[in-house]
Parts: C-alpha cells; structure tokens; sequence
C-alpha cells in the first residue's frame, strides 16, 4: 500500500510542478525599446483615427468599388509608410455607425488628420472622421510584420 501511494504522491508531484512552473519574465532589450520609442513603461503616444459614415452616399456600385480600392491602396501606402499601424472595419451592428479606426504612429493631431486626407473616401465624402489622442504598447508596429506572414490575400 506504500508503494502505491508514494507512486500516486510522485505522480501528483511531477504533474504539479509542470503545471507550476513559473515562465521566466523576457529580458529587457534597450536597443528594441529605443528603436520603437518606447517609455519606461514600453509604451507611447499615437493617434487614432475613428471613421464614420460620412454625408456622401454612392449608389453606383462601380463607382463604390473603385473609392474602396482607392481607399486600401492607401491604407497599405500609409502602412508601407510606417504611418499607419493598424487598420480595420467595424462590423456592421455597432450602434455609434462607426465605419473603421486607423492607429497613426504620431502623436500629433495635424498630422494624423493630413494622413486621413489622403483616403480618396475621405476626399470623396463617404467617411467622415473624429480624431483622438491614445497611448498604448510601442511594440504595436511590429504586428505588422507578422500580418504579412498569415494573411493569405488581400482584401
């Protein structure tokens, strides 16, 4: 009866202390912090961009078409760019008729605001925008790079 309970006590140990085990916090990397320009908090300032449903509505739907085609191009130029950071649309049942957000890698305001200028469905009216100030991990950017890597095709 020893034995059995001492095997059944082993076992339990061993089980227990993988499940334990502690995961070793990821060693400070000055150089990374830097380049990204991170605080001592491994955060920074950016801007984000909320899109929404602007005055101009488009029934054509080639036309349509083409200002969304327009409207990604510029996405991935500003994202080539190292401007934009993140980009995406909300779903449809959001109740405050959000249309997308954009996180600009800049703090300032104006500039985010030439940034979204350049959307040719900003230009044409069909997104309007509200603009804030946001702070939040400066690893953000590096996303980007692993996005490539499981996207499939483009939208």
């Amino acid at each position: 009866m020893k034995t059995k309970t001492f095997v059944a006590f082993s076992i339990f140990t061993v089980f227990f202390s993988f499940a334990q085990k502690k995961t070793e916090k990821p060693k400070f990397n000055q150089q990374l912090a830097t380049e990204l320009g991170a605080d001592k908090y491994g955060m920074k300032a950016y801007t984000i961009v909320m899109l929404i449903k602007g005055s101009t509505k488009i029934e054509d739907k080639a036309k349509m078409g083409e200002l969304m085609k327009g409207h990604l191009n510029n996405i991935g130029k500003l994202a080539d760019e190292g401007k934009i950071i993140v980009a995406g649309p909300f779903r449809e049942d959001n109740k405050q008729n959000f249309e997308g957000m954009f996180i600009f890698n800049t703090q300032s305001k104006e500039e985010a605001e030439q940034w979204v200028k350049t959307d040719p469905a900003v230009q044409a009216g069909v997104f309007s925008y509200e603009i804030f100030p946001w702070y939040g991990s400066a690893a953000l950017p590096l996303y980007l790079k692993h996005h490539k890597e499981i996207s499939k095709e483009n939208p």
